[in-house]
């Protein structure tokens, strides 16, 4: 990846990574005040020296979401560039007058990011893309983290019938996941880069993953409105408009094409188009209402 052009920082893999870790510890913290100033001017003028501010304050943030993600074995540096990517987007798409915080809103466009790196590098798509492989993808080595689970020899057939239960996914799919994601944890202790001298480790630009009260409330009174977003939008929808798409986009297994033809007695083509029809109506009502 080649410099950014709105911070003018190298992201690229072949950064050397304790030296870009320890690089990001110089910029400052935005108070809330200073990051909805700076936001608000930024939406006002695009000015790149008032993004290059948002962004370089919030680059230990795409470091705090990458660490969750160390577990799979990839490489942390390229996690972090597509983490970059993400902050990026959420730069141009925030909107200071919404209420919420642009770290807030920043969260989620870094997790996309790194998480479909991660599904890009697995090629889950040999397994399958099914909201429910997904969700095991994502949280088989957190629920075995709970669990105590540090030994593959400890998963008996018990616990696999809990975990499968638990993530609503088969004993089989369970196991298989588990092999996939067989690899050796990273210390914290570990050093990043290659030099030892640098006495640099991954515990160090690793802050507490506890939310506090301030992000605990920022996300609470984001769910709600947006929960109150959809619920007024969906309302745009006739009720057969309303069953395709919860059968289709809004419940853990996925309806077919053809299950909701033969239901409907019409064409898998025309199922799609109301599928397709449904989420634009929501969309167009979603920015309305905005």
């Amino acid at each position: 990846m080649e410099k950014d052009t709105l911070t003018g920082l190298d992201f690229s893999p072949e950064i050397n990574l304790a030296r870009y870790l320890q690089s990001i510890r110089k910029y400052p913290i935005l108070t809330q005040e200073e990051e909805y100033n700076l936001s608000l001017k930024y939406k006002q003028t695009r000015n790149k020296e008032i993004a290059y501010l948002l962004i370089t304050s919030h680059l230990r943030l795409v470091v705090k979401v990458v660490s969750k993600y160390r577990g799979y074995g990839l490489p942390v540096s390229e996690m972090i560039s597509e983490g970059n990517i993400g902050l990026l987007y959420a730069i141009e798409k925030f909107d200071p007058d919404k209420g919420f915080r642009f770290s807030t809103y920043a969260l989620w466009w870094i997790k996309a990011s790194v998480q479909k790196y991660i599904l890009n590098s697995w090629s889950l798509v040999k397994l399958g893309t099914t909201a429910a492989q997904k969700k095991l993808f994502f949280n088989l080595r957190k629920i075995k983290n709970k669990l105590n689970l540090t030994d593959d020899r400890e998963l008996s057939e018990p616990v696999l019938l809990n975990i499968a239960d638990s993530l609503s996914v088969s004993v089989q799919e369970v196991k298989d996941m588990n092999n996939r994601l067989q690899s050796h944890d990273g210390s914290l202790n570990a050093l990043v880069g290659h030099d030892e001298d640098s006495g640099a480790e991954l515990l160090d630009f690793i802050s507490d993953k506890r939310p506090n009260q301030e992000e605990s409330l920022s996300y609470q009174e984001t769910m709600s409105y947006r929960r109150k977003l959809f619920k007024r939008a969906i309302l745009v929808l006739n009720p057969r408009e309303k069953d395709i798409l919860f059968k289709r986009r809004l419940q853990e297994e996925n309806a077919t094409l053809d299950d909701l033809s033969k239901l409907y007695h019409i064409s898998k083509e025309r199922v799609r188009q109301i599928e397709l029809n449904s989420i634009r109506k929501i969309a167009k009502a979603i920015e309305v209402m905005q």
